[in-house]
């Protein structure tokens, strides 16, 4: 578990940053996979399990999140929400491209949840590397 000194205090918090990293390097993997294929027919095998682990950590990070009582919630939404509406815009952007760019609807769909998958995951790790450090 990670460490986190609040005027003065040591207080143990569960591996949200470490799991919120590990997504966004998963997501990446399996988006440049992805990209580097299209516009070829391939194998969504590998693509789907990335979008279902990287989903299942996702709800993993949320649940241990939310387990924490003493924690600055007031500083996490304030963070979370501006950087999740930055994220939703840019995201929604690259989704915009890929549907211009004529991506078939397997491969769209896929690359479209992984954005959502990223659209949340970092706005998490950066509302959460904030409120850990500020008082609860």
């Amino acid at each position: 578990m990670s460490d986190a000194t609040v005027a003065g205090t040591t207080r143990k918090l569960p591996p949200v940053a470490e799991l919120a990293v590990l997504v966004i390097a998963l997501t990446v993997v399996g988006g440049v996979y992805m990209a580097a294929h299209l516009p070829k027919h391939f194998s969504l095998a590998f693509p789907v399990a990335d979008v279902v682990v990287c989903g299942g950590l996702v709800a993993a990070t949320v649940v241990l999140l939310a387990r924490q009582k003493d924690f600055a919630w007031r500083t996490f939404f304030l963070v979370g929400r501006w950087a999740l509406a930055a994220y939703a815009v840019i995201s929604g952007m690259l989704v915009y491209a890929f549907a211009r760019d004529h991506t078939p609807a397997g491969p769209m769909t896929v690359l479209a949840l992984m954005l959502v998958i990223w659209a949340v995951d970092i706005p998490v790790l950066l509302a959460f590397s904030v409120a850990r450090y500020a008082a609860p």
